[in-house]
């Protein structure tokens, strides 16, 4: 984990807008980890955005706290955030991924449709995590790699998107970029 204190305020703002009920808050906070991964291609912020994300898709979804098995899916949520929170805080890597895994884990103890819906929410957040990144430029190689997905699964993912209509990020324009280049060969 490359970025263990960006990370650990991810995981805290996470913990706290679950609790606060604040899905859209989830879903941007994804975003940002998303941004930071593509940047730094740490498999670690991935799982982070992929986890943040669901949680938030799984928030928005107000009738699965209805639902069998919320009340302990919810409460495996916040325990094992707070979990992961303090192991890095300590600096103990692994064991705030044992404490994150544990979240997605949890699904299997619960019985009934709502297992079933959380984990198709997490291979849709997978999908979507995948084409953000793959929107930052990364490749697709790349891409699968750092999600531990398979190239031609990454490739099915991008041939059922639309990346041609992508809002493809520019960090500056081209002007900027032909000064850095021109400086780069002055040098020689």
């Amino acid at each position: 984990m490359e970025e263990v204190e960006n990370v650990l305020r991810i995981l805290r703002d996470a913990r706290r807008f679950v609790e606060e009920d604040r899905a859209d808050d989830l879903k941007a906070l994804s975003n940002q980890t998303i941004h930071t991964a593509a940047l730094s291609q740490d498999a670690d912020n991935i799982v982070v955005a992929v986890l943040v994300y669901s949680l938030g898709k799984v928030m928005e979804r107000g009738h699965y706290r209805e639902m069998e098995g919320w009340d302990e899916f919810y409460s495996a949520v916040i325990k094992n955030l707070d979990l992961a929170a303090r192991a890095l805080g300590k600096n103990d890597v692994d064991g705030a991924r044992d404490y994150l895994g544990a979240i997605r884990n949890s699904l299997n103890e619960i019985e009934g449709d709502l297992s079933r819906y959380i984990k198709d929410v997490f291979a849709k957040a997978e999908i979507n995590k995948a084409f953000k990144l793959y929107e930052h430029g990364l490749s697709s190689e790349a891409t699968a790699k750092l999600l531990g997905v398979s190239l031609w699964d990454m490739a099915s993912y991008i041939g059922q998107s639309n990346i041609g209509d992508a809002k493809i990020a520019i960090s500056m324009d081209v002007r900027q970029r032909l000064k850095i280049a021109e400086g780069i060969f002055d040098r020689g």
